[in-house]
C-alpha cells in the first residue's frame, strides 16, 4: 500500500515501450531514492558491509516490485524472468537505450530534422528538443553546450528571427539554459500581449472645450468662412468645399476596415482625435501629414526647440491605456527645399509612436493643401511651405528632416528637478524614479523624463541580460546571499582593497563591509550576523556563497554549523549560481562608478562611492520586489528622501565659534561623501585639511553640479547643431566621418591596447598608490624639457591666446626582462586649439614603411649583421619652431611668483600639429651632416657606405630607431654621434619594434618576426581566448556580400552593439606587420565596415579563432644558398566578389626566404575573362616589384630582374607578346607597361604550377592542406 501511495503521489505512469524511456527511468530512480531503495540498482556487489543478506534481499525485492508496478503488460513480459533489481534495470536499458549505430542514427536524424512550425507551442518544442538531447546523452552522443543552443535557435521558424539575432549578438558564447530561458520569457510576453487589444485609434480628451461638433451643419460648430471652404479640396474624393474629415465618401465607408487611418468614434463633444497608421511602422523619425489629427504631436522630447512642461490633456488609446500630454513647444524642420520652418504648438506625448502634423490646424491658420499624383503640397498664398509624398495606404510622409532641439534637448523646464533627483539617487533609472514619483516621495519632479547621461553609460553599460530569477523566499533572513568583490589597484582611504556584500533574498536589503584582506571575511560575517539578528529578532537560516577559500574556512564552517546556518555553495567556476550576489555587486559598482565619475573624484574614494551606492540601492524600487523598496520591506516603514544629496557635491560646513576668529569665514567648503553609520549627520571630505569631517550643520550646493551638467550638454548640442556658412562647392564632397556607432576609440592606432588603469589626470596620478613612480616620471619629463630649453616664461602679449597642456600617463612593457615595467609621463600641448596659418602651416611627416623594416631585417638575417635599437627621449622637443606659440604652464610645476606668466615655446612639443614635421627636418639635416643619405625609395631609411665596402643602415619611425651594420664598432660610432646631438636611450640588441617581436639565432643565421603578445591581447580584448581554433582564416562556407548587411533599423541597432570596426582594425594591424596569411580574410571583412551584418561578424570571429590556434606564427628570415634576391608570387581570383563580380589580386614578395611585402585587394575594374584578371594582377605586382628593386639596390643588394611567378600561361603569353585582337583590344594602355618591363629585364615573368603558387591563399579561401603549403612556401611558421 505504501508503495502504491508513493507512486500515486508522484503521478508516475506505466512505461509501455513507446514513451520517453530516459525520462521515465529518471523518475523511477528518484522514486527509489525517496523510498531508500536506490542501492538495489547497482547489484549485490555494492551491498553495504553492515547490511545482512536478509536485509539486502528484502531491499532488493521492494525495489523489484516498485519497478514492476510501473511497467505495462507488454514490457512486463520482457523482464518476467529477471528476479533482481539490477537485472531488470540492465534488461530495460539494453532494450530501450541501445548504443547501437542504428539507434544513434535514428536520434541524430530526429534532432537534425526537428523544426518548429509557425504558431506551434514553443514550450512543447523546447521540451521535445531537450528530450532528444537527453536520450542522445544517455547513449554517449555528446554536444558542446553552445552547439545545443545553436541547434535550438536554428530549429525556430522565421517569426523568431529577430529574437535569434538578438541572442546571437548578446554574448560571445551561448548556453542552452540561458537561450531556452530567454525564448520562453519572450513567448510568455507574446502570449500576454496577444490577449490584449492592439487598437490603433487614439482619442485625446482635453481640459478645454474645443467646441467641435460631429454635426457639420450645427451652427454652434467651429467653422470656416464660406469663401475659404469653397477653396478647400478634399484629398479623399478630390472635390472642393470640405476636407477629408468631413468627406461624405469617408463617412460612408468608415465601417469598412481601413489601414491608413483608424478613428475611434467619440460620444463626447469635446473629444479631439488623433490617427495612427498600422502600416507606417518604422517611420518613427518621420512626420506624417494627417487630416484626422486635431493638433501636431510627437513622442520625441529632444526635438523641441522651445519647450514648456504642461498638463493639457490625456490620450485614450484603443486598448483603454491612458497616455498624458506632458508638454508643448516648437520644433524646427528643414524642408526639402532647404528652408527651415518652425512648427508651433506641438504636443509632447511620450507614448505616441508616430509624429503627426495636423492638416486641420494648418488649415485653421490660413494654409491650404492639395494632393495629386501621390504628392501633397501645403501652401500659404503662392508659396509652397511643405511637401509630402504618398508612401502607402493613403499616408503622406513629409519630405524634410527634424533639426535637433537647442533648448529642450538638454534643459528641462525651470522648475523640474528630475535631473537633480537622478543625481541624488545615484543615477537611478527613469523607471525607478517614476515609481517613487507615483508615490509622491520625490518633490519638484514634473516630467520624470531623462535625457542622455554620459555617466550612466560610462558606469553601467553592459551586455544583454538573458534570464531573470524569480523571487520565492517566504521571510526575512530565511536565505542570504554573499560575495566578495575585488581586489582594486587603488586602495581606499582606509586601505581597503575588497568589499563584502550581503543581500537578504526576501527583502533584497543589502549591506557592504570593506576588507583589507579576504581573511577578514569571517570576522565581518559575525559582526553582520549579530547586527541583523538583533534588529529583526529572526535567525539566519541559509547562506549562499561561491566556493572561495574565505567562505570555506574551517572556523567559518564550524561557526555556521554551531548556529544552525545551512551553507549552499556554487559549483566551481560557475558564478551564475550565485547570481543574486553577483548582480548586486555589479549594480553597486556601476552605481558607484557613476557617482564617482559625476563627482569627478579620484579613484581613492571608491569605497565612499560604494557605501553611498549601497545606501541608495536599498532605497530604490526593485524589480524583484515588483517595484517595492528594499528598506521599506525590511523595516516596514516608509523611506524619507528629504535628506538625500548628490554624492560629491560642494558642501559648506559650519565652523563653530571656538574654532575661528570673529573675522574668519563661518563655513568651509568640503565635498559630500555620504552618511556616517550610527551618527545623525553628513560625512564630508575637507580637501584642505585632507581629512573626513562629520557634521549636521551643512549647506549643499547641488545646483552647481546640475548646472554644469546641463551646460556641458548644451555646448555639445550647440556644437553638433551649428552649421558653418561656407561658399557652395560646385560638386559634393564625400563625408569622411565614420558611422556614429563605431565611436572615436575605433579610429586610434590598433597597435597599442592601452590599460584603463593608467591615470587620466594629474590629480589621479598624485593620489594613486603608485604616485611616487608617476611623480618621478613627471619630474624626469620636466627636467628633460628644461634641459632642452623648450620654452621660456614671459608675459602674454596683448591679442595672443595661450594654448593649454596636460599630462599623459602610460605604463610601458619592459623591453628586457631585467628592466621591468616603465612609467612614462608626457607633457602634451592641446594642439587641437591651434589655428591653421597662424599657429602652424605644414604638418606632414614621413615614417619608415613596414616593408622597409622587413627588407632590412631580411638582410640582417642573411648577412649576419649587428642589430641595435635606440629610443630618442622627448624626440619632438628637438624640433625648432618657426611660429610664435604661447602655452599655459604645466600643472604641478608652476614656479612661485610666476603663476601669471605663460610659456613661449622655442622648440616643438608633443601635441603640437607641426611637431612631427619639425622633428623629422631636424633629424634629417643632422644625418646628412654626418655623412648619411636617405634612400630615394624611403626617406626614413638612412644609408652610408663604409671604407670596407659594407653598408650601415638606420631606420627611423618617429622616435624609434634600428641600426644595422656588419661592424659593431661602426654601430657604436653612430650611437655616439647621435648621443652628442640628441638625448638618446640605448636599448641594446633589438627585441621589439612597433609591437613586432624580434628573435634571432645567429649561428643558424635565422631571424623570426612575430606579434604573439599583441595577438593574445586582441583575443583577450574580444573574449576569444577560449575559442575553438580553426585551421584557415576564412572557410569556404563564408560567401560574404552586401545583401547580408542590416536592412532595417532593428538590425542596424543590434549590430551597433558589436565592436566590428575595432575588431577588424586590430586584425588589420597584425596583418600589416607580420601576418600575410590574414591578408585575404581581413581584406574581405573590411569591405563591410560601414554597415556590417551578422554573417560578417561571424567571419571576423572565425579569423580570431584561426589566430587562437597559431598566435605564435610569424615571419622567418634565413640565410639563402646562392644569391639572395627578391622573388614574387602573383595570382588572381576571377569574379570572386559577389556584389560587383570584380576579381581579386593577390601577390607576395620574399627576401631571405621570408615575406617582405604582400597584398590582397579587389581590382578597380571588372575583368571580362580569367586571362584579363590575371594580366591586371601581374601589372599590379610589377609596380611593387620595381619599388622593391630600387630599395634593395640602395641597400647594396645587386638585384637583377625581379623574378615573378604566375600560374596563368595565357597572362604570361599576353605580357610577353604584343598580340592585338578582339579579346584584348579593350585593355587599358596603362596595363601594357608590363611588356616594356619584361623587355628591359626589370621583370622576369615565369610560369609556376597552381599548387606551388604561394599567392593562391591571398585571393580566395583554400583547403587546409593547400593553405599550409602556401605558408611553407613563404616561411610563415613558429620558431
Amino acid at each position: 500500500m505504501a508503495i502504491n501511495a508513493s507512486i500515486a503521489t508522484v503521478g508516475l505512469v506505466k512505461f509501455d515501450g513507446t514513451g520517453n524511456f530516459g525520462l521515465w527511468q529518471r523518475r523511477v530512480k528518484d522514486l527509489l531514492v525517496q523510498q531508500g531503495l536506490v542501492k538495489a540498482l547497482y547489484g549485490k556487489t555494492k551491498k553495504p558491509e553492515k547490511m545482512t543478506d536478509d536485509e539486502w534481499e528484502e531491499l532488493d525485492m521492494k525495489a523489484v516490485s516498485t519497478i514492476r508496478l510501473l511497467l505495462a503488460n507488454e514490457v512486463m513480459y520482457d523482464v518476467m524472468e529477471e528476479n533482481s533489481t539490477a537485472g531488470i534495470w540492465l534488461n530495460l536499458e539494453k532494450r530501450y537505450m541501445s548504443k547501437s549505430l542504428t539507434n544513434k542514427l535514428h536520434l541524430k536524424q530526429k534532432l537534425y530534422g526537428l523544426k518548429m512550425t509557425e504558431g506551434a507551442d514553443l514550450r512543447q518544442h523546447i521540451n521535445t528538443f531537450k528530450q532528444i538531447i537527453s536520450d542522445m546523452l544517455r547513449i554517449d552522443i555528446k554536444f558542446e553546450d553552445e552547439d545545443k543552443a545553436m541547434m535550438l535557435l536554428t530549429s525556430l521558424p522565421a517569426s523568431y528571427e529577430h529574437l535569434v539575432m538578438t541572442l546571437l549578438y548578446g554574448k560571445e558564447t551561448l548556453e542552452l539554459e540561458e537561450v531556452s530561458g530567454a525564448l520562453l520569457d519572450h513567448y510568455q510576453r507574446k502570449l500576454k500581449d496577444s490577449a490584449e487589444s492592439s487598437g490603433e485609434g487614439l482619442v485625446v480628451k482635453g481640459y478645454q472645450d474645443r467646441g467641435r461638433k460631429k454635426d457639420k451643419d450645427d451652427k454652434s460648430a467651429r467653422g470656416r468662412s464660406k469663401s475659404k471652404s469653397k477653396a478647400v479640396k478634399c484629398y479623399k474624393c478630390q472635390k472642393k468645399g470640405h476636407i477629408k474629415r468631413d468627406c461624405p465618401e469617408w463617412n460612408k465607408g468608415k465601417e469598412e476596415s481601413f489601414t491608413s487611418v483608424n478613428v475611434v468614434a467619440d460620444s463626447e463633444s469635446d473629444g479631439d482625435m488623433l490617427s495612427v497608421s498600422s502600416s507606417t511602422d518604422g517611420l518613427n523619425n518621420s512626420w506624417l501629414l494627417d487630416s484626422a489629427c486635431s493638433f501636431h504631436v510627437t513622442p520625441h522630447w529632444n526635438w523641441f526647440d522651445t519647450y514648456k512642461s504642461i498638463n493639457c490633456g490625456s490620450v485614450q488609446m484603443g486598448n483603454d491605456a491612458a497616455c498624458t500630454i506632458i508638454g508643448m513647444g516648437t520644433i524646427k524642420i528643414k524642408m526639402s527645399d532647404g528652408v527651415v520652418r518652425t512648427l508651433e504648438e506641438v504636443r509632447h506625448i511620450p507614448d505616441m509612436r508616430k509624429n503627426l502634423i495636423s492638416l486641420g490646424t494648418l488649415d485653421s491658420k490660413g494654409y491650404s493643401y492639395k494632393s495629386e499624383n501621390g504628392i501633397m503640397k501645403v501652401s500659404k498664398g503662392a508659396m509652397i511651405v511643405m511637401t509630402g509624398q504618398k508612401i502607402s495606404s493613403n499616408v503622406y510622409k513629409l519630405l524634410g528632416n527634424t533639426i535637433l532641439g537647442g533648448v529642450a534637448a538638454v534643459v528641462e523646464s525651470e522648475d523640474d528637478d528630475t535631473l537633480l533627483w537622478h543625481m541624488r539617487l545615484g543615477h537611478i533609472s527613469e523607471r525607478g524614479m517614476r515609481e517613487l514619483h507615483k508615490r509622491n516621495l520625490l518633490t519638484g519632479i514634473k516630467s520624470c523624463k531623462l535625457d542622455f547621461c554620459k555617466y550612466c553609460i560610462m558606469g553601467k553599460q553592459c551586455r544583454v541580460r538573458f534570464k531573470t530569477a524569480t523571487h520565492k523566499t517566504k521571510g526575512i533572513l530565511d536565505y542570504v546571499h554573499s560575495d566578495i568583490w575585488g581586489p582594486v589597484r587603488t586602495p581606499s582611504k582606509g586601505g581597503a582593497q575588497y568589499f563584502m556584500s550581503f543581500i537578504d533574498d526576501y527583502s533584497r536589503k543589502a549591506w557592504v563591509y570593506f576588507l583589507k584582506n579576504k581573511s577578514e571575511a569571517f570576522a565581518k560575517f559575525k559582526i553582520w550576523k549579530a547586527e541583523v539578528e538583533n534588529q529583526t529578532g529572526r535567525k539566519i537560516k541559509c547562506l549562499r556563497t561561491d566556493n572561495g577559500t574565505e567562505y570555506r574556512d574551517g572556523d567559518f564552517l564550524k561557526f555556521c554549523e554551531e548556529h544552525g546556518i545551512k551553507r549552499h555553495f556554487t559549483v566551481r567556476k560557475t558564478p551564475q549560481q550565485n547570481g543574486v550576489a553577483e548582480r548586486l555587486n555589479r549594480t553597486i559598482t556601476e552605481t558607484a562608478r557613476c557617482l564617482r565619475l559625476n563627482a569627478e573624484l579620484p579613484k581613492i574614494f571608491w569605497a565612499e562611492a560604494v557605501d553611498v551606492a549601497c545606501y541608495i540601492i536599498n532605497r530604490s524600487p526593485r524589480v524583484a520586489l515588483d517595484g517595492k523598496v528594499a528598506e521599506e520591506v525590511w523595516t516596514g516603514q516608509e523611506v524619507d528622501y528629504s535628506f538625500m544629496r548628490i554624492f560629491g557635491c560642494p558642501a559648506y560646513v559650519h565652523i563653530s565659534g571656538e574654532d575661528r576668529s570673529k573675522l574668519d569665514p563661518k563655513s568651509k567648503k568640503c565635498i559630500f561623501l555620504g552618511f556616517k553609520k550610527g551618527v545623525k549627520g553628513y560625512k564630508l571630505w575637507d580637501p584642505v585639511a585632507q581629512k573626513v569631517v562629520i557634521s549636521r550643520d551643512v549647506v549643499f550646493d547641488e545646483k552647481s553640479m546640475t548646472k554644469a551638467f546641463k551646460e556641458e550638454k548644451s555646448q555639445a548640442a550647440e556644437s553638433s547643431n551649428n552649421i558653418g556658412r561656407s561658399t557652395v562647392s560646385d560638386r559634393p564632397k564625400r563625408n569622411k566621418r565614420p558611422p556614429v556607432r563605431y565611436g572615436f576609440e575605433d579610429l586610434v592606432s590598433y597597435a597599442l591596447l592601452t590599460s584603463s588603469e593608467d591615470p587620466s589626470t594629474f590629480q589621479e596620478a598624485i593620489e594613486s598608490s603608485e604616485k611616487d613612480k608617476w611623480m618621478e616620471a613627471m619630474v624626469e619629463e620636466n627636467e628633460s624639457l628644461s634641459k632642452n630649453k623648450t620654452w621660456e616664461l614671459t608675459e602674454l602679449p596683448k591679442g595672443k591666446k595661450p594654448i593649454g597642456c596636460k599630462w599623459m600617463f602610460k605604463k610601458k612593457e619592459a623591453v628586457s626582462e631585467k628592466e621591468g615595467e616603465r612609467f612614462k609621463a608626457r607633457l602634451v600641448a592641446k594642439g587641437y586649439s591651434q589655428r591653421h596659418g597662424i599657429d602652424y602651416d605644414e604638418v606632414f611627416s614621413p615614417v619608415v614603411k613596414h616593408t622597409s623594416i622587413r627588407v632590412v631585417l631580411a638582410l640582417v638575417a642573411d648577412q649576419d649583421l649587428e642589430l641595435e635599437q635606440l629610443d630618442v627621449k622627448t624626440a619632438f622637443l628637438h624640433g625648432n619652431l618657426e611660429e610664435e606659440i604661447f602655452m599655459e604652464q604645466p600643472e604641478g610645476f608652476k614656479q612661485p611668483g610666476t603663476e601669471n606668466l605663460v610659456c613661449r615655446l622655442k622648440k616643438s612639443l608633443y601635441g603640437l600639429k607641426q611637431s612631427p614635421r619639425q622633428w623629422y627636418k631636424r633629424f634629417d639635416s643632422y644625418m646628412i651632416q654626418i655623412g648619411y643619405t636617405h634612400c630615394e625609395y624611403d626617406c626614413c631609411v638612412y644609408v652610408r657606405i663604409l671604407e670596407d665596402g659594407s653598408y650601415i643602415f638606420l631606420l627611423l619611425y618617429v622616435d624609434d630607431m634600428l641600426i644595422a651594420a656588419k661592424s659593431m664598432y661602426e654601430v657604436n660610432r653612430l650611437k655616439s654621434l647621435l648621443h652628442k646631438e640628441f638625448e638618446m636611450k640605448d636599448l641594446g640588441a633589438a627585441k621589439k619594434i612597433l609591437g613586432m617581436e624580434i628573435r634571432r639565432d645567429r649561428e643558424a643565421r635565422k631571424l623570426w618576426l612575430s606579434q604573439k603578445n599583441y595577438i593574445r591581447k586582441v583575443l583577450e580584448k574580444f573574449s576569444m581566448l577560449d575559442a575553438k581554433p580553426v585551421s584557415t582564416p576564412l572557410a569556404n562556407h563564408f560567401r560574404l556580400s552586401g545583401s547580408q548587411c542590416p536592412k532595417n533599423e532593428e538590425e542596424i541597432e543590434n549590430m551597433s552593439k558589436v565592436p566590428y570596426a575595432s575588431a577588424v582594425g586590430c586584425l588589420m594591424y597584425a596583418m600589416v606587420c607580420t601576418r600575410p596569411d590574414l591578408a585575404h580574410a581581413v581584406s574581405t571583412v573590411s569591405r563591410y565596415m560601414a554597415n556590417p551584418g551578422r554573417e560578417h561578424w561571424n567571419a571576423v570571429k572565425w579569423i580570431s579563432r584561426y589566430l587562437k590556434g597559431i598566435a605564435e606564427h610569424g615571419i622567418l628570415f634565413s640565410r639563402q644558398p646562392g644569391t639572395n634576391s627578391v622573388v614574387g608570387y602573383v595570382d588572381a581570383d576571377y569574379a570572386g566578389e559577389v556584389d560587383d563580380r570584380r576579381s581579386t589580386t593577390g601577390y607576395v614578395f620574399t627576401l631571405s626566404g621570408g615575406p617582405i611585402c604582400w597584398k590582397s585587394t579587389l581590382q578597380s575594374i571588372v575583368a571580362m575573362s580569367t586571362t584579363e584578371a590575371e594580366y591586371m594582377a601581374v601589372v599590379e605586382a610589377a609596380k611593387e616589384a620595381l619599388w622593391l628593386k630600387g630599395l634593395v639596390k640602395e641597400l647594396g643588394l645587386n638585384q637583377g630582374g625581379v623574378q615573378m611567378h604566375c600560374d596563368s600561361q595565357s597572362a604570361i603569353y599576353l605580357a610577353k607578346n604584343q598580340v592585338y585582337h578582339a579579346r584584348t583590344k579593350h585593355i587599358d594602355v596603362r596595363f601594357h607597361k608590363i611588356r616594356e618591363l619584361i623587355v628591359t629585364g626589370d621583370i622576369v615573368l615565369e610560369k609556376v604550377h597552381t599548387s606551388e603558387n604561394a599567392a593562391d591563399m591571398l585571393t580566395k579561401p583554400v583547403t587546409t592542406a593547400k593553405f599550409k603549403h602556401c605558408l611553407d612556401l613563404v616561411n610563415v611558421s613558429s620558431l
